[in-house]
Order: structure tokens, then C-alpha cells, then sequence
């Protein structure tokens, strides 16, 4: 009797430090994964990158500050260099998405291709790629849009343009069709090259961007 006594009693023992491991095995998976920040990677050229501005006054800047405000867990990396273009974005992705392991890539490219008249399929053909790359590495993108001058005509200009919709729909992503909605009509809020917006540009660039990048960051 005292041996079954003594079996029942080690066997409840292990059972007991089975589950109680278990318990704290999900314990630890859980507070991680509440603990750790979700990361937001912005892929970006100029417009991003704070061309001609003091640190800190860009959008992507002025976006991290309002991330903090809303106590929203998430960080910003911005992986904006000045001059890039679809390809270049193309190119460097990869390596950024096994460094960061964002959960979410804001692709904000295009405009250097569209000053350069590069043609429109290339860029769209680089957009897919980008978004497929970022898929595969389980992150959301959010498209960032952008109109350019007519200087390769009204049909190029249309066609570019349409292009970030017409993908949006595609890929099922959120879009934002002119991050510079309210400030490329204005002359005044440019610098002298009348390429890159002064600071006092920015708060109305990041308007048009954060809702969708608010919303994408809760969802995801």
C-alpha cells in the first residue's frame, strides 16, 4: 500500500511540473509578444530621407513622435536615402527585411523614376517585387503615392500616377495616393529646388499619411 501511495504521489509531482512549466512557457510567449514593439520600416527616397531639413523635422520623424503620443507600440526605421529609385528600393529591401523583421514596410518610391521618365512598367514591375519580398517575410505594406510634373507628357504623367492604385487593389494594400496633397500646389512650402519640401511641409505630408499608417500599425 505504501508503494501505490508513494507512485500516485511522484506521478501528481510530475504532472504538476509539466503543467506548471507549460503555464510558464505560455507565460513568457505571451509577455514577449506584448512587450515587443512592432516595427515599422520606411522605404523612402528625398521626400523621407530629410533632404535639406534639420534632423528630426520630416515626416518620418514627426510620425515616430505621434507614435509615442498615442502610446502606440511601435518603432520606425527609416532606410530613406535621398535619390532612390524603385530599383535601388528593389535591391536593398532584402537585406533590410532580415535585419529589422518589420511587420509592416511603408514603400515610399517612385518619384525619381518618374522625373527620370523611366518607364512606368519597370517601376510597377519593381513596386510587385517589393511588396512580394516583404509578403514573404510576413510583413504588410502600405503604398505611398505620388504625382509628378507633366514634363513626359499627360499620358505618362496619368499612367504613373495610376500605377500605385491599380497595385494597391493588387497586392490588397493600404494606400495613400499623394503624400503631397496640399503642399505641392504651394510654391511657398519648397525649397529653392522646387523639389523638396521645406519643414513647415512636413505636418501636412505626414497628415495624409497617418491615418493609413495608423490604421494599418492597430490591424496588423
Amino acid at each position: 500500500m505504501r508503494n501505490v501511495l508513494s507512485k500516485l504521489v511522484t506521478d501528481l509531482s510530475k504532472k504538476l511540473s509539466v503543467h506548471a512549466l507549460a503555464a510558464l512557457l505560455m507565460l513568457s510567449a505571451a509577455a514577449s509578444a506584448y512587450s515587443a514593439p512592432k516595427t515599422v520600416l520606411v522605404l523612402g527616397d528625398s521626400l523621407s530621407a530629410e533632404y535639406g531639413l534639420a534632423r528630426g523635422a520630416g515626416w518620418v520623424a514627426l510620425a515616430e513622435k505621434k507614435l509615442k503620443d498615442e502610446k502606440i507600440d511601435a518603432v520606425l526605421v527609416n532606410a530613406s536615402v535621398s535619390g532612390e529609385t524603385t530599383s535601388g528600393g528593389r535591391t536593398r529591401l532584402p537585406a533590410l527585411l532580415a535585419k529589422y523583421q518589420p511587420a509592416l514596410v511603408v514603400i515610399e518610391l517612385g518619384a525619381n523614376d518618374g522625373l527620370r521618365g523611366l518607364p512606368v512598367k519597370a517601376a510597377e514591375a519593381n513596386l510587385r517585387a517589393m511588396n512580394e519580398a516583404a509578403t514573404r517575410a510576413g510583413a504588410k505594406v502600405v503604398l505611398v503615392g505620388m504625382r509628378i510634373p507633366p514634363n513626359y507628357g499627360r499620358d505618362y504623367s496619368e499612367q504613373f500616377f495610376a500605377m500605385y492604385g491599380a497595385l494597391s487593389k493588387e497586392f490588397k494594400a493600404p494606400l495613400v495616393p499623394f503624400m503631397l496633397d496640399g503642399v505641392a500646389d504651394k510654391t511657398a512650402l519648397f525649397q529653392p529646388d522646387r523639389l523638396h519640401p521645406l519643414a513647415q511641409a512636413h505636418p501636412t505630408i505626414l497628415a495624409n499619411i497617418w491615418p493609413v499608417l495608423q490604421k494599418t500599425i492597430k490591424a496588423k
